[in-house]
């Protein structure tokens, strides 16, 4: 019999491609065992019997490592913990262990210290949309399976450091690089992995600390990399990169101490591919810069637009066959040479064999790519509730006059750039991005697009009080 839960649940949490909200509060307990049940429960309607549990280092992840273990194993869920790991090592371990049939890893990826949640897998496949929803509606009736599994650890690590070693090789010259772990997942495995590669590396803040304390590990913000900038500059480094919370998302700086986009870093690997694969399949999203998508066309390969979210990029990859996807934000995704999940560390490690084998510099490598203005993502909070409203509303206003893209949010072509506005999947804000020919059409461009938006939220706020 179906009984709803008395439980105040955070339905918010439960958005496209994770769940994820404030540990002490939306994730305390007894709410996380039933989440743990909810989640249990869903895995074996789908005749899944044994999973892969992972976590990273936030200070609430051994607590919820335990209650929702607790709320698995009553389910019948078998658990195979493989540790404090990069959440690219759940995906890995799901490619590795015959016996397991998806995956958990406790992570709220470059949130702030106090949020926390799950990515899963069902399968090899990160699971989105829909299926969120309904381990939501698990959660909510208080309908679980029963039954009593059990648990063992297991040891990744080495078996993961030998396998990118495998693939990528001794690089074929040396390279310094910088590697900012931001005190998160990376701070163990990237600088061993490419030190076992022959690079010479300097470690920032690659010590685990889940109160974050040196800087927030977003690489997509400015802010976050002065530290690798100036270490870059002051150790002559090829190149920096640093990493999100959990690790599956990359931000490199040139030897000059220049930010190389993601989008960027997509064209270099893309040409990579393409110069041994012709015709091949590339996807970008939707805040990704013309020039992608113009550079893929250019050598031959099939360039598709898709929506942002790691979870729909990878249903994507497979549904198209691509070989290489990648976002603004640095999440990468090879099935060229390897899973077709996006992992950081494996890409850092792709990047220092491309420059490597190149002889020459990151930025000597984009010298011929045109000269474009832009801005990186700029967020505008605002209400969870409203915050789709708020871009459909921006869909119809914007349809009437211009060229638009609605797969993700509403991209609008203007003659000398383009704007986007979506809606972030991970937190109660919107996302903007704006790219032109100048810095005056691209002033031009944002302020257009920029002074919607607030008239647009300024309206919704008074309708819906």
């Amino acid at each position: 019999m179906q009984t709803k839960s008395s439980m105040k649940i955070n339905l918010e949490m439960f958005r496209e491609y994770d769940i994820r909200g404030i540990a002490e509060s939306d994730l305390a307990c007894p709410i996380s065992i039933a989440l743990g049940k909810a989640v249990g429960t869903y895995f074996r309607k789908r005749g899944i019997g044994t999973i892969v549990l992972g976590r990273d280092c936030r200070l609430s992840s051994e607590r919820l490592l335990l209650e929702l273990s607790d709320g698995l194993l009553s389910t019948g869920i078998n658990i195979v913990d493989i540790g404090i790991v990069p959440t690219p090592l759940v995906y890995y371990s799901l490619h590795q262990y015959d016996d397991v049939g998806g995956g958990v890893m406790i992570t709220a990826s470059h949130n702030p210290s106090e949020y926390n949640g799950l990515k899963i897998s069902c399968g090899t496949a990160s699971i989105h949309g829909e299926e969120i929803k309904k381990i939501a509606k698990l959660l909510e009736t208080d309908d679980f399976e029963k039954g009593e599994g059990k648990q063992e650890c297991r040891e990744v690590k080495k078996a993961y450091v030998d396998m990118i070693y495998e693939r990528i090789g001794k690089l074929s010259r040396p390279l310094r690089v910088v590697v900012d772990a931001g005190n998160g997942m990376a701070s163990e495995l990237a600088p061993k992995v490419y030190r076992e590669l022959g690079c010479e590396v300097t470690e920032l803040f690659c010590e685990l600390n889940g109160r974050f304390p040196n800087h927030h590990p977003d690489p997509t913000i400015k802010e976050n990399l002065s530290h690798l900038v100036a270490s870059v500059k002051r150790n002559k480094a090829d190149f920096g990169i640093a990493y999100d919370g959990d690790a599956d998302r990359l931000g490199v700086v040139d030897h000059e101490g220049r930010i190389v986009w993601g989008d960027e870093i997509m064209i270099l690997f893309s040409r990579e591919i393409l110069s041994r694969v012709p015709g091949a399949t590339i996807i970008g999203e939707v805040k990704c810069s013309n020039n992608l998508y113009r550079e893929v066309e250019k050598n031959g390969g099939k360039a598709i637009m898709w929506k942002a979210g790691h979870s729909l990029i990878k249903e994507k990859m497979r549904s198209s066959g691509a070989v290489l996807a990648g976002e603004m934000s640095g999440h990468i995704f090879f099935s060229d040479g390897f899973y077709g999940f996006d992992d950081a560390i494996f890409a850092g490690a792709r990047l220092l064999k491309l420059v490597a084998d190149s002889s020459h510099s990151i930025r000597w490598l984009l010298r011929d790519v045109p000269e474009i203005y832009n801005t990186p993502e700029i967020k505008i909070q605002t209400r969870e509730d409203l915050k789709f409203k708020i871009v459909q509303r921006l869909q119809v206003h914007f349809n009437k006059e211009y060229e638009t893209v609605t797969i993700d949010g509403v991209r609008i072509s203007f003659k000398h750039g383009w704007g986007l506005v979506r809606a972030s999947n991970t937190g109660p804000n919107l996302v903007l991005r704006f790219e032109a020919n100048s810095s005056k059409q691209l002033a031009r461009i944002r302020s257009l697009v920029e002074s919607k938006v607030m008239d647009v939220i300024s309206g919704m706020n008074q309708e819906c009080g």
